[in-house]
């Protein structure tokens, strides 16, 4: 079997130079160093070349393959896709290290992971805990490539082949559950199969990962985000509809000046979050032309070009039945008048009748019920 020390101890030198091994869990850097990527990545990854993605081989090009596998502690490696899309991921390290210790796990808890792709997380988990570390994929082949690598890397790990937003209650319930791919609204299930003062971190709406500890009495959980990063969906979620799709489809019903500067909405992620809060359904990309700056945005039935006409002028055309451009200037105002919170200041509460983020405090704070999440378009899926 090849080894790629070289690759992989580079990537711990840079994750430590970035800060990004957590003190308080040391025993992350032990099992990454323990269990390599290597050993839980297919022979063929894939890689967007601005276009489509291409396929990297092992045997063909090994070289470029582990970069691909040790690209930096940022890089996911594109595992699966499937017509065109990326749908399973080895992702980032630095993601991995992050979330594993926003879970706070300790020795004997029992685990339920949700989302096992490649296996590499679960043979994580199953470092740190003597218990059972339950984990469900619901692609029966991915589950079966998963279960092989955990029995040859010596991981006591059970593999399940099901729907992971129903959990297993079969082994529930769980001391620590952690899912990998993001939801748009926490499952129930995950709450009733956690013991009261258990902990779920979980991805939320592509941007953020939350940690949520279950009340005392079971009947809700709620707690910080604890991180920004971009994730992807459950499988099954509907594609992303491109806003150029949406656009042909719906004529515009006007346009007006644009007045504040959009170099935010690119650049400050603490505001995207809010938006992404305040907005959930919305479809959010900048990008630079000759002109300047320019913002496009959809919900799959209304539009917003947000373009830089030269001058230093900005133009926002809309068209559908809402105005988005002046929605999203509702929701940029409202997070400035909330003294602009960042990712950290928001949590989320779940109850079995309902769900909703919270900014500051999460009986006094402004709250936003959860809506599903807009599917993001394939060549920004990052873990």
């Amino acid at each position: 079997m090849p080894h790629y020390g070289e690759h992989q101890l580079r990537l711990a030198d840079t994750m430590e130079q970035h800060g990004q091994w957590p003190e308080r869990s040391p025993w992350i850097r032990e099992a990454v160093g323990a269990l390599p990527r290597d050993r839980f990545a297919p022979d063929r990854l894939w890689t967007w070349d601005g276009h489509i993605y291409q396929p990297i081989d092992q045997a063909t090009e090994p070289d470029r393959w582990a970069t691909a596998v040790y690209a930096g502690p940022d890089e996911p490696a594109v595992t699966q896709v499937t017509g065109g899309i990326a749908t399973s991921s080895l992702s980032a390290q630095s993601l991995v290290v992050d979330m594993l210790d926003a879970l706070l796990l300790e020795e004997g808890h029992r685990v339920l992971e949700l989302g096992t792709g490649t296996g590499w997380n679960a043979g994580l988990l199953a470092c740190r805990t003597s218990s059972l570390v339950t984990t469900v994929e619901t692609d029966p082949a991915l589950a079966l490539l998963a279960r092989q690598r955990l029995d040859v890397a010596g991981a006591t790990v059970a593999v399940e082949v099901g729907d992971g937003n129903a959990g297993w209650p079969a082994n529930a319930r769980y001391d620590r559950v952690i899912a990998t791919y993001a939801v748009g609204r926490v499952p129930w299930d995950w709450v009733e199969q956690t013991v009261p003062g258990g902990r779920i971190v979980t991805p939320w709406g592509h941007l953020g990962h939350v940690a949520l500890t279950v009340a005392d009495d079971g009947r809700s959980a709620s707690g910080w985000f604890q991180g920004l990063a971009m994730f992807m969906p459950a499988r099954g979620t509907a594609p992303a509809r491109r806003y150029r799709q949406v656009r042909e489809e719906t004529p515009p019903t006007g346009d007006r000046p644009f007045l504040r500067a959009l170099e935010p909405l690119r650049d400050d992620w603490n505001l995207r979050f809010a938006l992404r809060v305040a907005l959930p359904d919305l479809q959010i990309n900048t990008a630079v032309d000759e002109d300047g700056l320019n913002a496009w945005v959809h919900d799959r039935t209304s539009w917003a070009s947000i373009a830089a006409v030269g001058d230093g002028r900005t133009i926002a055309t809309q068209g559908g039945p809402r105005q988005l451009a002046d929605d999203v200037e509702q929701a940029w105002d409202q997070w400035i008048a909330e003294g602009r919170p960042t990712l950290y200041d928001y949590g989320m509460t779940v109850k079995p009748d309902g769900q909703y983020v919270w900014a500051h405090d999460a009986h006094t704070g402004p709250r936003w019920p959860t809506g599903p999440v807009a599917p993001a378009t394939d060549n920004l899926l990052a873990g």
